[in-house]
């Protein structure tokens, strides 16, 4: 059994990587983007994802010949979830938050310093979702990293930069310390927190952060949609309901103390 420097099996760790770039494309993946994508020979790669099929983690379409992600890290995702109370008890919550304001609602968490999108309510009149659960975001550039980011510690937020940088997707990709800091004081006025298209071209997001029964940040919520339906005369109103959804949920997750951040 073949290990690294840092103890990893090299195999287990590249079947995550392969699994990992799978979940980022849902139309699915050709062998050949696959071995591009991570590095590994086209032998190796088919080697992993036979093995990977045969446990259902993975499966083969042989109308388009792509590789998709399958029912089976579709299920241990499933519990993972289901293991976290807050994710059930947010379903309600954000139901009504798309309702309120007819844009998608999210829930998201914070892993190795960047946003995984958690669950998703679809809004009702958009067609095409511009994120996909499980999809990972640098906490500098989303809404939700940002609502989570304004509840740490300047060190701490210091801390996130220096371990992952800024890395620009777009034009408005904050790359800037004292930038994000500004916003992140803003947010303690406003008590929401924007990203301007700052990781995707096309997608506006406004979030608030989620506390549990000991006063810490556990997730954060948002809603998002396009720049012509996250207008910025819709903003501050926005805010205000996601602010007030994540307050309600912060109630359920037991947190008794008014949401006041200093």
């Amino acid at each position: 059994m073949e290990k690294d420097l840092n103890g990893r099996v090299q195999s287990v760790d590249r079947a995550m990587k392969l699994l990992e770039v799978l979940g980022d494309e849902a139309k699915g993946q050709r062998l050949t983007d696959l071995a591009k994508k991570t590095g590994l020979s086209l032998t190796t790669v088919h080697r992993l994802l036979t093995t990977l099929e045969q446990r259902r983690f993975v499966q083969f379409s042989q109308a388009d010949s792509l590789w998709h992600i399958g029912i089976g890290a579709f299920t241990i995702g499933s519990s993972f979830s289901s293991d976290r109370n807050f994710a059930a008890a947010a379903i309600p919550v954000l139901r009504h938050l798309r309702d309120q304001t007819r844009e998608t609602a999210n829930i998201g968490i914070v892993d190795n310093d960047e946003i995984v999108l958690l669950e998703q309510i679809q809004s009702r009149e958009i067609t095409r979702s511009l994120s996909t659960v499980g999809g990972r975001t640098p906490m500098t550039s989303s809404g939700m990293g940002k609502a989570v980011l304004a509840c740490y510690a300047p060190d701490d937020v210091r801390g996130v930069i220096k371990r992952r940088g800024f890395r620009r997707s777009t034009q408005t990709t904050i790359t800037n310390l004292a930038v994000l800091e500004d916003q992140l004081a803003r947010f303690h006025e406003e008590g929401y927190s924007l990203d301007n298209e700052e990781y995707r071209v096309g997608l506006r997001c406004v979030a608030a952060p989620v506390f549990d029964r000991r006063s810490e940040v556990v997730c954060a919520i948002s809603v998002s949609g396009t720049p012509d339906r996250i207008s910025d005369d819709r903003v501050r109103g926005l805010g205000a309901l996601v602010a007030s959804a994540a307050a309600e949920l912060s109630r359920k997750m037991g947190y008794a103390a008014p949401v006041v951040l200093t």
